[in-house]
C-alpha cells in the first residue's frame, strides 16, 4: 500500500538541532508540509500513521500552521517566480504582523489582528502609505494561501489601508533646474560620477533613479537620439536589474544630452560598459560579484552615498528641498505642459497604473495656470461686454446697520 504520508527532518535554526516535518497531499490535490515541533522519531511515526489514517478516511482538512512555517512556505514556493524585493517586501512585512500579534496559527488570523497591524505602522512611525503597501503585501499573501488550500476564508479580504492627503507634486522651475545643473558642473565629485549629465538626462527623459544607473552605452542611439529603458542580465560586464513594472520603452533625447553623452563617453575607459556608474565603482561591483556579495537588490542603486551627494549639489544651487526623484517629476510635468496626452505620457513614463499619470496631470505648472487666468479673463470680456479685472471695494459701513454709533 503506498503511503500517503511521509517523515522528513528540518535543522533548526542554531544548525544544532532537528525537528520532524510531516509531508502530504490533501484530499483536496494540496500538497503540505507540516513542522511537528519535535525530535522524538516514535512520537512522529504516531503522528504520521494518525494522519495516514484521517487522508484515507478523507477527513483531514488544512493543517495547522503557524504564520512564521506560512511564511517559509510560501517564499520557497515562490522564489525565482518572483523579484528578490518583492520577497523582502513580503517577509518584512508578515515578520512584523508576526511582531504585533504572535505566530500564531494562519487558520486564526482575523480581520481585527488587521487593524491592530495598521495601528501599530503608524505607532512606529510610518507614512499611511507605507502601512498600506505592507497591507496589500499581506493581503496577497493570504490570497496566496487560500488558493493553496492552507486557508480556509482571506481574514484581511475587506481590510482598507489607512487614508492619506494627496501628496503635492514637487517639481524644479526653470530657473532651480539651471541652478542645479551649475551646481553639478561645479561641484567636485571625488567618486568619479558625472553628475551634470546625470542631472541633464534626468531632466530630458524623466527617468528613475535605477534606470539611469543601470543604463548602458548600448541602450543609446545617437543617430536616432534616443535612450532605452532595458533589463539587464548577469554577465562579465553587467549584473541582473530589472524594470519597474516590466515596461521597456524608448525616450527621446535633446541636442544638448547628446552633445555631454558624446563628450563623456569619449572621456570613458574603454571596457566601462555603464554610463553613469564611476568604473572604480563597475570594478569593486565585479569583485563583490565574484565574492557573492552582490544582490539584485543592491543593483537599484549600485553608486554609494548617492542621496549626500544630491543634497550637496542641492544646497550648492540653494534649493531649500528636494529629492533626485523630482527631475522625474518635473519632466512629467513638463511634458503635460507642452500639450502631451495623457495615455502618452502613461508609457513614456513607465506607469503601469494610469491614476498615477493623472496625478501629474493635475498637477499644473505655474505657466498654464496663468493661460488659465488669460483665457477666464477674455471669456468675461466676451460675456460681459467689460473686463472684470479687480473686483470693487465696498464700504462695509454702508452695509452695516447703525454704521457709525460705536
Amino acid at each position: 500500500m503506498n503511503k500517503l504520508a511521509k517523515l522528513r527532518t528540518r535543522p533548526s535554526r542554531d544548525g544544532k538541532t532537528f525537528v520532524y516535518r510531516l509531508e502530504y497531499v490533501n484530499t483536496e490535490g494540496k500538497r503540505r508540509r507540516v513542522s511537528l515541533g519535535h525530535a522524538d522519531r516514535r512520537k512522529a511515526e504516531s503522528q504520521m500513521k494518525q494522519t495516514e489514517r484521517e487522508l484515507r478516511m478523507g477527513v483531514l482538512g488544512p493543517a495547522p500552521m503557524k504564520l512564521s512555517e506560512f511564511l517559509e512556505d510560501s517564499l520557497a514556493r515562490t522564489q525565482g517566480q518572483v523579484r528578490a524585493s518583492t520577497l523582502t517586501e513580503q517577509e518584512t512585512a508578515m515578520n512584523q504582523l508576526i511582531e504585533t500579534i504572535g505566530d500564531v496559527d494562519l487558520q486564526k488570523v482575523q480581520y481585527r489582528h488587521g487593524e491592530h497591524f495598521i495601528q501599530a505602522c503608524l505607532d512606529r512611525g510610518n507614512r499611511p502609505a507605507t502601512a498600506y503597501k505592507k497591507v496589500a503585501t499581506l493581503k496577497r499573501l493570504f490570497q496566496l494561501a487560500v488558493l493553496r488550500g492552507q486557508l480556509d476564508n482571506h481574514p484581511f479580504r475587506n481590510l482598507q489601508g489607512p487614508k492619506s492627503a494627496e501628496q503635492e507634486v514637487r517639481v524644479y522651475e526653470d530657473e532651480q533646474c539651471r541652478r542645479l545643473l551649475k551646481a553639478a558642473r561645479e561641484i567636485e565629485q571625488s567618486d568619479g560620477l558625472n553628475w551634470e549629465l546625470l542631472i541633464a538626462t534626468g531632466l530630458c527623459t524623466g527617468m528613475r533613479r535605477g534606470e539611469l544607473l543601470n543604463t548602458v552605452w548600448r541602450d543609446v542611439d545617437f543617430e536616432k537620439q534616443t535612450i532605452r529603458v532595458s533589463p539587464k542580465q548577469n554577465t562579465e560586464t553587467s549584473w541582473e536589474w530589472h524594470i519597474k513594472d516590466s515596461e521597456r520603452r524608448t525616450l527621446p533625447l535633446t541636442d544638448d544630452v547628446v552633445r555631454l553623452l558624446v563628450e563623456h563617453q569619449g572621456r570613458q575607459p574603454e571596457g566601462c560598459v555603464y554610463i553613469f556608474v564611476p568604473a572604480g565603482r563597475c570594478d569593486r561591483i565585479a569583485e563583490l560579484r565574484g565574492q557573492n556579495k552582490w544582490t539584485t537588490e543592491r543593483g537599484r542603486c549600485p553608486v554609494n552615498n548617492f542621496n549626500r551627494d544630491f543634497d550637496r549639489i542641492l544646497a550648492r544651487a540653494a534649493i531649500d528641498e528636494g529629492e533626485f526623484h523630482d527631475l522625474r517629476r518635473t519632466c512629467i510635468t513638463r511634458w503635460f505642459a507642452n500639450g502631451l496626452m495623457e495615455f502618452d505620457v502613461m508609457k513614456l513614463a513607465g506607469h503601469s497604473d494610469f491614476s498615477t499619470t493623472h496625478r501629474f496631470y493635475l498637477a499644473v505648472r505655474g505657466d498654464l495656470v496663468e493661460k488659465a487666468r488669460a483665457a477666464a479673463a477674455a471669456a468675461m470680456v466676451n460675456d460681459f461686454g467689460t473686463h472684470l479685472a479687480r473686483a470693487p471695494v465696498l464700504d462695509r459701513r454702508a452695509l452695516t446697520p447703525n454704521a457709525g454709533n460705536d
